[in-house]
């Protein structure tokens, strides 16, 4: 029989990482609600419509990396590959276009099948943020700010730099997408497969290549900026100053973009090299069409997604998890008295764990590898008084307690 094992590109979170993985997820959610947005999930799978019209036929997300299934009812499904599609998908059929501005704050696993690799996985896990229904660039600073505080708050922020960049508006975007094209025309015998296959669909992706062949010839590429509009400029304007108020720090990326056509205006990275290579830990931008490219009405949107499985590769420092408090009981009696003890103790908030089995000596030895900060003795003499023997397994120093101050005597361990 062949030994089972987590499948390619997956792993368990196993009690050291998914503390980890709590502590990314509960800081963000706390940092979110002090911004004022509001915790959702969207389902783990949608129709496939649903990223394939978002994210575009010819990504590599759709066209290589979606996990892609018929259901027993005919329809095709896809387990998502990011969080935003979904939530604006939630926006439409939700009906809440009549509520906006609206803040969401989520968290949960994406998927993709790509190569794994360290800190990217085939099931991986996001937090995110998404303002809806505000055009403003204040928007993009808010939600630039959301993302540096949490970063902060994880004592990340400073393995990190923020890079930001303008797409401009849609006549901007235009502009830029015919001077590409009729730039990259000029070297398309040397463009790699997928960028030429990009030249005639989406050329802004190119200037994303990995190819050390293709970089060459985007170094070279015509500048976004000589095509920016002053609407742009004065957005773009706008959103720096507005960080610099903040007293955000970033670098201007120029080459930093959003293929698809519903992005524009501002693009950000916060990016590390403290995992042994340069690569994002949390990257967003605005994406005004989106929700009209899905059927839904025309509504502004900005924010970003941020890996935990990266965010918690930098975290250095996670709060520990409490030490429980172990009960010993010694004997039938005791047994059954414990288990009530147990069950009281734990609805009033403490951590408990009893010994199931064994002799004394077995059982202390059990709170001692567990960690526990005290056990609690039960036998027959204790039993007899009403009592039980409190043991700090730190000094050794014991006490009779009576049951009914259990609760009063045990704060200390908490």
């Amino acid at each position: 029989m062949t030994t089972l094992r987590p499948v390619r590109g997956t792993r368990d979170l196993l009690p050291d990482d998914a503390l980890r993985a709590r502590h990314v997820i509960e800081t963000g959610r706390i940092i979110a609600d002090c911004y004022g947005y509001d915790e959702v999930a969207t389902p783990i799978f949608e129709t496939t419509e649903v990223f394939s019209r978002t994210l575009g036929e010819t990504s590599d997300i759709v066209s290589k990396e979606m996990y892609t299934f018929q259901d027993k009812g005919g329809g095709s499904l896809t387990l998502r590959p990011e969080g935003t599609a979904g939530i604006a998908r939630a926006l439409i059929s939700g009906g809440l276009g009549q509520h906006l501005p609206l803040k969401f704050f989520y968290s949960g696993p994406m998927f993709r099948y790509e190569r794994p690799q360290k800190g990217r996985l085939r099931q991986f896990h996001q937090i995110g943020a998404e303002l809806l229904g505000v055009a403003e660039p204040i928007g993009d600073v808010e939600v630039i700010a959301l993302g540096s505080a949490i970063l902060e708050a994880l004592d990340v922020r400073r393995l990190t730099t923020l890079e930001l960049n303008t797409l401009g508006n849609v006549p901007s975007r235009a502009a830029y997408r015919a001077e590409l094209v009729e730039y990259f025309r000029d070297h398309e015998n040397r463009l790699s497969h997928d960028s030429r296959r990009r030249l005639t669909q989406n050329p802004l992706r190119i200037l994303d290549s990995k190819d050390e062949n293709d970089r060459a010839i985007v170094a070279g590429a015509p500048d976004l900026d000589d095509s920016l509009d002053n609407e742009s400029k004065e957005f773009f304007d706008a959103v720096q100053s507005g960080l610099q108020d903040l007293g955000i720090v970033f670098n201007r990326n120029p080459r930093l973009v959003r293929g698809l056509d519903y992005y524009c205006h501002t693009a950000f990275e916060f990016t590390t090299d403290a995992l042994g290579a340069q690569g994002a830990v949390l990257a967003g931008g605005r994406y005004d069409g989106l929700v009209a490219a899905m059927g839904g009405p025309p509504t502004p949107g900005v924010g970003w997604a941020s890996g935990i499985e990266r965010l918690s590769m930098l975290v250095e420092t996670v709060p520990r998890r409490r030490a429980p408090v172990a009960i010993v009981p010694i004997g039938e009696r005791a047994e059954t008295v414990g288990m009530r003890m147990a069950d009281r103790l734990r609805k009033a908030g403490f951590r408990i764990e009893i010994g199931y089995r064994g002799r004394i000596r077995q059982r202390m030895k059990r709170a001692n590898d567990i960690g526990a900060s005290a056990a609690i003795l039960l036998g027959d003499d204790e039993l007899e008084e009403n009592s039980a023997t409190v043991r700090d397994l730190q000094s050794g120093e014991q006490a009779s307690v009576p049951l009914n101050e259990l609760e009063t005597f045990l704060r200390k361990y908490e």
